[in-house]
């Protein structure tokens, strides 16, 4: 599974660069931050509604990962790198798919979120 940053799924909207094979996966809370990113990108660079339809499209194609008990009690330890809150949602949903047996790779353009995952000996999917 590729777990996908909401930084990565706005960039995947604006420049179509993810491939229909793969699967993806992300935290609930990705496809909240990636629909208000699309708002305000609309607002900023006049778009109106015209992404609306990719938002969806892209959020049907990603399975999300529920912020369970487990996933936010994880989220509130300490990780090898200092993580700020939402890097530390990311990063626990991807320990919790990763405990499930399921291998999975971390896509994003957050340097802090990437080098988190790597000190947490996930793999980054190269965009």
């Amino acid at each position: 599974m590729i777990y996908l940053d909401s930084s990565v799924a706005l960039a995947h909207l604006l420049a179509e660069t993810m491939h229909a094979g793969n699967h993806f996966g992300s935290s609930r809370r990705s496809r909240a931050a990636s629909w208000n990113m699309k708002c305000g990108i609309e607002c900023r660079r006049g778009l109106g509604r015209s992404h609306g339809e990719a938002v969806r499209a892209l959020t049907a194609r990603v399975a999300l990962i529920e912020m369970t008990p487990p996933v936010l009690a994880r989220a509130l330890e300490p990780f090898a790198v200092a993580a700020r809150t939402l890097d530390a949602l990311h990063l626990a949903s991807m320990e919790f798919i990763r405990s499930r047996l399921q291998a999975i790779a971390l896509a994003s353009l957050d340097a802090r979120l990437l080098a988190g995952a790597r000190a947490q000996g996930i793999p980054i999917y190269q965009i």
